[in-house]
C-alpha cells in the first residue's frame, strides 16, 4: 500500500498527510512539480516530529512514477464519477493517487490509472443544492480516510 500525491500546492495538508502515512506505515509518493518547497516550515510544522518515521519518494513527473510502479494498481481519487469508496476492494499492493487541492487529477492522469474512486457526502454540492452543498474534502481528511478503508479491509481492523 502506498499513498501519492500528485502536484500538491499546500505544505500543510502534505505535512499532516505525511504524518498519516508514518502512522499507517506506509510509502508517501510526491510527484512535482510543487506549490511549496520540500523545506517549507508549514510541511515540517505539520509532520511535527515524525519526520524519521516518514518514507518519502520524489518524483519528477507522473510518467516517471508511474514507470517505476509496475507492482500493483494505480487508484486515483476524484470527487466525481468513481466508484464509492465504500463499494471498492482493495489489494495490499493498490497505490493510492491523490491530485492538487486545487482542481484534483487531470482526466489524463484518471485514465493512465487503473481504477478511479470517489469518496461518499451525503450533502456535496450538486445542481440541484448549489452552493448549499460541500464541493470536496479537504487533502489530508481525503487521504486519512481512504487509507483507514484499505487497511480496514486488508488487515480486517476489527473493533476491540
Amino acid at each position: 500500500m502506498e499513498v501519492s500525491l500528485f502536484e500538491p500546492r499546500i505544505p500543510q495538508n502534505t505535512g499532516s498527510i505525511a504524518r498519516t502515512c508514518a502512522a499507517y506505515d506506509v510509502p508517501l509518493n510526491l510527484i512535482e512539480p510543487f506549490g511549496f518547497k520540500i523545506e517549507d516550515k508549514h510541511l515540517k510544522r505539520a509532520g511535527l516530529d515524525y519526520w524519521h518515521l516518514m518514507r518519502i519518494n520524489q518524483y519528477k513527473n507522473f510518467y516517471e512514477f508511474k514507470k517505476s510502479k509496475k507492482k500493483g494498481r494505480l487508484i486515483s481519487f476524484s470527487k466525481k464519477n468513481g466508484v464509492y469508496l465504500r463499494n471498492f476492494k482493495f489489494k495490499i499492493n493498490d497505490i493510492m493517487v491523490f491530485g492538487r487541492e486545487d482542481n484534483g487529477l487531470p482526466q489524463e492522469i484518471i485514465n493512465d490509472c487503473d481504477e478511479l474512486i470517489s469518496i461518499y457526502m451525503p450533502n456535496k454540492a450538486t445542481e440541484k443544492k448549489g452552493n448549499d452543498g460541500v464541493r470536496s474534502l479537504n487533502l489530508s481528511v481525503a487521504c486519512g480516510i481512504a487509507l483507514y478503508e484499505a487497511h480496514k479491509q486488508i488487515y480486517e481492523i476489527k473493533p476491540k
